[in-house]
């Protein structure tokens, strides 16, 4: 059996994803098709310029990478250059160092050393020899040194970064750097500078230090090559990163360094040995522009791209608008027919001779008239009752001729059926979008109901007045806190005016517990706010009766606390005329003590009576024995002793 070649299989294998995709691309909605049809070139265009930023950047990197190596070599050769020297100023001092433990140097000898050393080598300051009790034996310093820095010998040694390293020094017993110096370490010190250190041995016993003060400027200049110096912006930094000599550009704005392609400049650090860490060698590389030729035909290929972009979506902006404004359109008209057939208030617009051009859904519910009975329609109109249609038409008249009020005007309307409603009707101009007036826009809402509650809230209004005006007392209501008069009767407003002082003047006088209106309550601000009005507003009616001297009457005072139709607290007063009450109860007081008093004299009379009667009956006695007596003695018929016994 023969093998079936590949390419039995490929044909149907490649054209089923076509198929596929074909019937996909038939399922498709031509906006859709014309929508993928544009993004495809906007999408090459696009990627195309991706391509080209990309290998720009490509190259960019390459380019920077290459530059930090070319930095990284050259410094690592400017520390091998700094260390070499150090080293042979090491291996110097070391061997004066020897010089002096084996006694061949003294201080004459060592002082003639250390200025050939010093005036050899320029960045050596001062070469000391300090002995094992940290005084100074012998030093030379570089006249270009600070005075200060100078020290005679016997001083004691200085205390300190200086004085740390000679501990160090005497316990490795091994040559010893410092620290860098500055200012704040030791003010004597008007540059920075390094100090190495190098013990003496005595046989075998610690016997002081030589000690090489170095400027690092001094280092700088000369310890690393001018090819390096040419090159690049090179600085001597100490363990904080603080610049001891040299000068770095300032660092560029991180805005910049994000931009694409941007030129950065290179820079690398490392550590000068064998002073170590405490002194860093860094070098930048000073930036260069990519270039008028390579930055010119990027912007070049980018304002293409842009360019290309641009027009691409114009195109697609173009052939979409027509697309777009019909949807639009369609949106519109059915949004605003919703709008129309969802709105409670009847529209009805006339053209400018009067005919009907237009009602919506809600003006033929109202009057029971279908649009195509209304639509045409000239005055007199199937809707307008027989007895208004002359006052009907003049207002329709007025409407034409833009004689209308602003605020509308109230008619009556006849439904299909019959029946009678009460409409407000509001007339607008009718505006096409050329800004021409091609009629008049009327709205109509049934304003029945309303109408009817208004009607029914006047009539109780006026009941409720004609009540209170009726009474024969005098009624005020007004706000606790607050001179202000919220209601009174016609009674009130003929005895005290439209004022509150009578409402307050009655309530002083009936003793009415009230708020006295303060500087805070005359502007608007309630001072009883808080305060619960349940309690009050519940209490029983205080009565009191009170003489006005203003009237000349005898008013009894009722008082109650009620909340008013705003919420406020509010208390009413009810004065009423009891003067004829008051005369009628002094009459009958008088009346009463004038009877009092005839019935006091007719008691007295009675009493003068039985007392008369009491005294008349012995006085009688006492006379007829009197009498008799006489009598008996006139006629001698009497014996002494028997006058004796009857007195």
């Amino acid at each position: 059996m023969t093998q079936p070649t590949p390419s039995t299989f490929d044909a149907p294998a490649s054209s089923a994803p076509l198929a596929r995709w074909r019937r996909w691309w038939r399922k498709q909605s031509p906006t859709r098709q014309d929508r993928f049809v544009t993004l495809g070139p906007l999408l090459a265009v696009m990627l195309f310029l991706a391509a080209v930023i990309a290998a720009f950047a490509y190259l960019r990197i390459e380019e920077i990478d290459r530059e930090q190596q070319a930095v990284k070599r050259d410094v690592e050769y400017a520390q091998q250059r700094l260390r070499l020297r150090l080293l042979e100023r090491q291996e110097q001092l070391m061997r004066l160092g020897r010089d002096v433990s084996n006694k061949d140097v003294d201080s004459e000898e060592f002082i003639a050393q250390a200025e050939s050393l010093v005036n050899q080598y320029p960045e050596l300051l001062a070469v000391t020899w300090i002995d094992a009790r940290r005084r100074v034996r012998s030093a030379y310093v570089s006249p270009s040194a600070n005075s200060s820095q100078q020290q005679a010998p016997g001083e004691q040694l200085k205390r300190g970064e200086t004085e740390s390293t000679f501990g160090l020094a005497r316990d490795l017993r091994q040559p010893v750097y410092s620290r860098p110096l500055t200012v704040k370490d030791d003010p004597s010190y008007n540059a920075p500078s390094l100090q190495l250190q190098v013990p003496l041995d005595d046989q075998g016993k610690f016997d002081g230090v030589i000690m090489g003060e170095y400027s690092i400027d001094g280092l700088l200049r000369f310890g690393v090559p001018n090819e390096v110096t040419a090159k690049y912006a090179v600085a001597l930094l100490d363990d904080q990163g603080k610049v001891l000599a040299g000068n770095l550009p300032p660092p560029r704005n991180t805005a910049a360094r994000l931009l694409p392609l941007s030129d950065e400049a290179q820079e690398y650090e490392i550590p000068v040995s064998p002073v170590g860490n405490g002194l860093l060698l860094k070098a930048q590389g000073y930036r260069a522009s990519l270039g008028v030729v390579g930055s010119g035909f990027f912007w070049l290929v980018s304002a293409l791209s842009a360019l290309t972009v641009w027009m691409l979506l114009g195109t697609w902006r173009h052939t979409r608008r027509r697309v777009q404004a019909q949807e639009a359109l369609i949106s519109e008209t059915n949004f605003r027919r919703a709008m129309e057939n969802s709105m409670l208030t009847g529209m009805r617009a006339l053209d400018l001779q009067g005919r009907i051009t237009y009602v919506n859904p809600a003006f033929c519910q109202m009057t029971g008239w279908s649009e195509g009975e209304l639509v045409g329609r000239t005055a007199p109109f199937p809707y307008w009752p027989e007895q208004d249609r002359e006052m009907l038409a003049a207002r329709l008249d007025d409407e034409l001729h833009g004689r209308s009020t602003p605020g509308g005007f109230e008619v009556r309307v006849k439904r299909k059926s019959g029946a009678i409603f009460d409409g407000r009707m509001y007339v607008s101009p009718l505006i096409d979008p050329r800004g021409q007036q091609t009629g008049w826009m009327t709205s109509m809402t049934d304003i029945t109901e309303p109408k009817r509650i208004r009607e029914e809230l006047s009539a109780s209004y006026e009941r409720f007045t004609t009540v209170l005006e009726g009474l024969d007392a005098a009624v005020s209501v007004a706000p606790l806190g607050s001179e202000e008069l919220l209601f009174a009767n016609k009674l009130y407003r003929a005895w005290f005016g439209s004022e509150v002082a009578g409402h307050m003047s009655l309530i002083a006088q009936a003793g009415v517990p009230a708020a006295t209106p303060t500087d805070d309550t005359l502007d608007a601000v309630d001072g009883l706010a808080g305060f619960p009005t349940d309690t009050l507003t519940t209490a029983q009616t205080e009565n009191a009766e009170i003489f006005v001297p203003e009237l000349g009457k005898w008013l009894e005072v009722r008082s109650r606390y009620l909340t008013w139709v705003d919420g406020r607290l509010a208390q009413m007063v009810i004065a009423t005329d009891i003067t004829p009450r008051r005369h009628a109860e002094e009459q009958a007081a008088l009346q009463a003590e004038r009877a009092q008093a005839a019935s006091r004299l007719i008691t007295m009379g009675e009493m003068a009576s039985s007392v008369a009667h009491e005294l008349n009956q012995p006085l009688t006695a006492i006379n007829n024995y009197c009498n008799g007596m006489v009598s008996r003695i006139k006629g001698q018929q009497i014996s002494n002793e028997d006058l004796l016994v009857a007195l």
